[in-house]
């Protein structure tokens, strides 16, 4: 990866009418990185994204894009380095795909705005790595959301832009699409050494594609670093970015889980390898509390059953369950109606399970 700094920012201050909404930020984004953008809606995300790219005008600080100061960059030399995709799309009367995407050659085309041939193979690439091959002759007002979302895209990659600046670009997209687009940047990023800033509402999305993170809330820029630091730092802090009260983020999975069901746990659940998630969600979703045991704290259920149930009896990583773990869940099944096991196998880790499941039979308690 190249090591220059394509565009960083120092003490830049954003707003609107010269109030500032958002002091002191401060990043760097080499070729071939992605800086993706997160918060709350209405943190201010839009409002970086278009300050870098000159729609609004910096209150102070500095924006230097290949080492040039931004405020002193001509508009037609800022459209040859930055390109933008907005949320928000243009109308398109009467345009077709091609009319829309072939306005990303204008920087390119002089005052009489004429393509040649090398434009058109630079349009055509573009349209068909985005997958719209089929429809470049349909008007852009008649195609899909998703199919316009694409076309932009395709826009501004026909720009060959050193740095991609996109505002909430899977919103239209369905998932398919939205991995797609993705795959997209990532390739982008590591083929063509392009730069890309993005805000993302997808945190699963977020978490797979970005090198680093700029946190905004509340007016400020949070925290910024890698996946992580923002992650996996151990203090939940996503929840708090976003003042999560009711649910929880699991960072491990980049997933929301619903708030937990108050109340004596009512079913007992025998979990582990997975197998027991969707029973606490099916659980959860008709408003019984329930209890797991006996987890291994290194389990990929293990984070799930700590969202939804009322009370986890786990055990250490890698350690065979101790007889004072299976009393403790031998109690709190006891205290249940019902038994709900997911487990098929025990091993010599998980054998105190295997007890538990004998004697929700034996006393009439499991579930089948």
């Amino acid at each position: 990866m190249v090591n220059e700094i394509i565009i960083q920012t120092k003490d830049l201050a954003v707003g609107y009418d010269k109030k500032v909404l958002i002091p002191e930020i401060s990043f760097q984004v080499r070729p071939g990185e992605i800086l993706v953008l997160i918060g709350p809606n209405g943190a201010g995300k839009s409002t970086i994204l278009k300050t870098l790219v000159s729609q609004l005008k910096q209150i102070s600080g500095t924006v230097l894009v290949a080492g040039r100061k931004l405020q002193e960059m001509k508009e037609a030399d800022i459209a040859k380095i930055m390109s933008l995709l907005l949320t928000k799309h243009p109308s398109g009367e009467m345009m077709t795909v091609w009319d829309i995407v072939e306005t990303g050659r204008y920087p390119y085309t002089g005052r009489l705005g004429i393509t040649d041939e090398k434009d058109f193979e630079i349009i055509e690439e573009a349209i068909e790595l985005v997958g719209l091959t089929e429809v470049n002759d349909c008007f852009f007002s008649n195609i899909s959301d998703g199919q316009r979302q694409r076309s932009m895209f395709a826009r501004a990659i026909c720009q060959q832009p050193k740095i991609l600046v996109l505002d909430e670009p899977t919103s239209y997209l369905d998932m398919r699409y939205k991995l797609e687009f993705l795959s997209i940047l990532k390739k982008l990023a590591n083929e063509k050494n392009i730069a890309v800033i993005m805000s993302l509402h997808e945190l699963d999305l977020a978490e797979k594609c970005a090198d680093k993170l700029l946190c905004v809330r509340d007016g400020i820029v949070d925290r910024y670093g890698t996946i992580d630091e923002i992650f996996y730092g151990g203090d939940n802090y996503i929840n708090e970015l976003y003042s999560v009260k009711k649910g929880t983020f699991i960072e491990a999975f980049g997933s929301m889980e619903l708030e937990k069901n108050s109340g004596k746990p009512k079913i007992f659940v025998i979990g582990g390898g997975g197998k027991g998630i969707p029973v606490y969600r099916r659980l959860q979703q008709a408003g019984i509390p329930f209890a797991v045991g006996i987890l291994h704290e290194n389990d990929i259920e293990y984070p799930v059953a700590k969202a939804l149930a009322s009370e986890v009896i786990g055990e250490s990583a890698f350690e065979i369950i101790e007889e004072e773990k299976y009393q403790r869940a031998l109690e709190q099944m006891k205290n249940c109606e019902k038994v709900i096991c997911t487990v098929e196998h025990f091993g010599k880790m998980n054998e105190k399970n295997r007890r538990l499941l004998e004697y929700a039979k034996e006393h009439g308690m499991l579930e089948e």
